[in-house]
């Protein structure tokens, strides 16, 4: 009976859970490049490089790291008991009767699931919260980039990441970074509550 610890896999990827793909999808863009004159009015932007690089998306990562610690200690003291318990009883159970061992290994397997049902909590607690810190940090950004977007006389806006190759001159990215900084550098959150769990009984 083990409770992996899976907890800190949560805030492994923070906000910039899909920029990953972003830097390999440039990695295989430069491999290859494909050059041309830049597009008038045709620009580009990668939200996911703006909240892995602005100091509020940063500041934002370390603090759902911190969070998701907090919930992983939480989660290791209710399970400790509860190893060592585990441990006793496979020490003893060749000296129980049947009864007894099928008495005790139901107790540790309640035991196993209510731990296991708290760290799903703690879970959904920390998806929840990345969620909402990501919504805030847009929030934040939306404006920037379009006051980024009037100022180099863009006409339409595409996803940097989506691009497969070109001219890349008319990036906002680095602007939006840049402006961004300037206008707010950290959030402050806690650790939201658990949605409801998703029993799967649609109709």
């Amino acid at each position: 009976m083990r409770i992996d610890r899976t907890l800190m896999a949560v805030a492994a990827v923070a906000l910039a859970g899909a920029s990953s793909t972003a830097v390999h999808a440039q990695a295989s863009t430069s491999s290859m490049p494909l050059n041309g004159p830049a597009v008038s009015g045709v620009c580009y932007l990668s939200r996911e490089a703006i909240f892995a690089n602005a100091k509020v998306g940063q500041a934002a990562t370390a603090r759902l790291k911190q969070l998701a610690e907090q919930a992983q200690s939480q989660i290791d003291a209710e399970r400790k008991p509860l190893d060592a318990d585990v441990q006793a009883y496979r020490a003893k159970a060749a000296s129980l009767s049947a009864d007894q061992r099928q008495s005790q290994e139901q107790a540790l397997g309640q035991r196993m699931q209510q731990v296991q049902a708290d760290q799903q909590t703690k879970g959904r607690q920390l998806e929840a919260t990345r969620a909402k810190a990501l919504d805030q940090i847009a929030q934040y950004a939306q404006p920037v980039i379009v006051s980024v977007y009037n100022s180099k006389n863009c006409g339409v806006l595409f996803d940097r990441n989506a691009v497969l190759g070109g001219n890349m001159t008319n990036d906002l990215t680095p602007a939006v970074v840049q402006s961004l900084d300037a206008k707010i550098t950290t959030i402050s959150f806690n650790l939201e509550p658990a949605p409801a769990a998703n029993t799967g009984s649609t109709p």
